[in-house]
């Protein structure tokens, strides 16, 4: 079973600004949480965060950006809450 990705609005917005061909590289490796958003399995460099009251991943998006999301299971979704340049993601979430 497949999940839905969505992107909060901060993520959408930098999505936006992002070149034809960053783009293309975004969407295509959040594709790969449709198939399996957990660490270990499917495609993509994904790992789950320490955070002190939810679970956090992240994926690395090429090697110019960080997508960081939560699972939600019994909806079937992944909540793409911020997509960074990675220098800015590794300042930000360094846990």
């Amino acid at each position: 079973m497949s999940y839905e990705v969505l992107l909060s609005e901060e993520a959408r917005d930098f999505f936006t600004t992002l070149d034809e061909k960053s783009q293309r590289i975004c969407t295509e490796t959040l594709g790969y949480l449709e198939e399996n958003p957990y660490p270990g399995r499917g495609q993509g460099d994904k790992k789950k965060l320490k955070a002190q009251d939810e679970e956090i991943y992240r994926i690395h998006v090429g090697r110019s950006y960080t997508a960081f999301y939560v699972v939600l299971e019994d909806e079937k979704e992944v909540r793409v809450t911020d997509l960074l340049d990675i220098d800015k993601a590794h300042k930000e979430y360094d846990r």
